[in-house]
């Protein structure tokens, strides 16, 4: 009988045959209850037909679960050490492939077309490295994918950030970029106690569900990130005044935020934090054409 790789002896016995040691540079936390591995893998929706990607699969606990319920998974995996001890722990499943590549340099577009070619419904899912969370999933979204969505573990506060509403402490130009692209909900918080190593922070489940074309339609998508990451440079600075010392050539520029400001109705004293997406899309598109004018003149 094949016991799951995600219980806390099968783990112990794996990491003890192959004498492995934890990364602290990589972020390694490995998963040890099954039971929440399939709640995590039941909000990615999987059928017979999906395919998956996984990053970062450790000794494969949730590889094993993916590959059980979808058509086929492909796994990023940056570190060496792991490669034979996968090749082990999951050799009873046919349907995965490990590409040992750090997956912020990899082609995943490409990748995606040799491993998935035919399969129509594709997810990502993974339990996510704390030290690289965001930077891996902005490339996810930013890459442009024909992903349906990402389902990922990480630390609990990156979670609320990256979920968080209007006019809370923890909305950001995170959550403006983030769910720029997706619909964004945390689906489930995760206790420290069932890793090994014990993180220092509880986690959370995130699903991302991918728009069919992003929340606002702005005349220059950089300059619309640019301008929400000036709003919150320092977070109890007005808006005026965050656009001011942070936008290129701002202060000499000052004349033209406001005009923008008042253009779309939003008032120069406000903070960041109150602004919708949105609002951030008119004010981003106001300011576009202000500093277009300015430089032809």
């Amino acid at each position: 009988m094949h016991k799951d790789i995600a219980t806390p002896v099968r783990t112990k016995g794996i990491l003890e045959k192959y004498g492995f040691s934890f990364k602290k540079s990589l972020g390694q936390n490995f998963l040890i209850d099954t039971n929440i591995l399939n709640r995590i893998v039941d909000h990615a929706e999987l059928t017979e037909n999906s395919g998956t990607i996984e990053i970062g699969p450790g000794i494969g606990a949730l590889t094993e679960q993916l590959a059980k319920r979808s058509k086929k998974v492909t796994a990023f995996e940056i570190d060496q050490r792991l490669l034979p001890i996968l090749r082990d722990t999951l050799s009873l499943y046919d349907n995965v492939k490990i590409i040992h590549q750090d997956i912020l340099k990899a082609d995943v577009k490409q990748v995606i077309s040799e491993e998935f070619d035919g399969l129509e419904d594709l997810m990502v899912v993974a339990n996510l490295p704390y030290y690289v969370t965001t930077p891996i999933i902005m490339k996810l979204l930013t890459d442009h994918l024909p992903i349906r969505g990402i389902v990922v573990m990480l630390q609990k506060e990156v979670a609320d950030r990256i979920s968080a509403r209007p006019g809370t402490k923890d909305y950001g130009s995170l959550s403006i970029a983030i769910q720029y692209y997706t619909e964004a909900e945390t689906v489930m918080i995760v206790p420290k106690t069932v890793f090994v190593p014990q993180p220092n922070v509880d986690s959370a489940v995130i699903r991302l569900t991918i728009r069919e074309k992003p929340i606002v339609e702005v005349k220059d998508e950089d300059f619309f990130f640019t301008v929400t990451r000036a709003s919150f440079a320092q977070r109890r600075k007005t808006i005026l005044n965050n656009l001011t010392s942070q936008l290129p050539e701002g202060k000499a520029r000052k004349d033209l935020i406001l005009q923008a400001l008042e253009r779309t109705a939003i008032d120069p004293v406000r903070r960041g934090e109150t602004l919708s997406i949105e609002e951030f899309g008119r004010l981003s598109d106001a300011l576009y054409d202000h500093f277009q004018d300015d430089r032809r003149s």
